[in-house]
């Protein structure tokens, strides 16, 4: 399952950080943060849709990559995965895992992940300071 999403600048005001089940890996120098974040709305998000799709949280995860495209040259991919594959990051945010493969890590270091539900849209929010830019459909970014 595939997803588009918004990207957003701005903070988020709850953030639970996690360390990876994997030694930490390292950011290149003067990066804004290591590893990934997930807001406690994204983690009761992404659970309740693993337990909806299936997905074992024991072996499972969801997945969060970049790949090409995009009206500004990058898009964020969101899936779920039934396990990680041989070099990807795992990280564990109170029992939900996260995979990320090393090529979307270069983009991903440091980001956020919310989860927004207003009456006006609800999605997730990629909060990336490594993006410098992105479109006006919200789907897309460059760094």
């Amino acid at each position: 399952m595939s997803n588009m999403v918004t990207i957003e600048t701005k903070p988020s005001g709850d953030m639970s950080a996690a360390k990876p089940d994997l030694p930490a890996p390292q950011a290149p120098a003067g990066a804004p943060g290591q590893g990934l974040q997930l807001t406690d709305r994204a983690i009761k998000r992404v659970r309740s849709a693993m337990a909806k799709e299936g997905v074992s949280p024991e072996e499972g995860g969801l997945r969060i990559g970049v790949t090409g495209g995009g009206c500004s040259g990058l898009s964020y991919a969101i899936k779920f995965d039934t396990r990680p594959r041989e070099r990807d990051r795992i990280y564990n945010f109170d029992g939900v895992r996260v995979f990320v493969d090393p090529k979307s890590f270069l983009y991903l270091h440091g980001m956020t992940l919310d989860y927004e539900e207003t009456l006006m849209r609800q999605g997730f929010n990629f909060i990336n300071p490594n993006s410098s830019r992105s479109c006006g459909c919200g789907s897309s970014f460059s760094s």
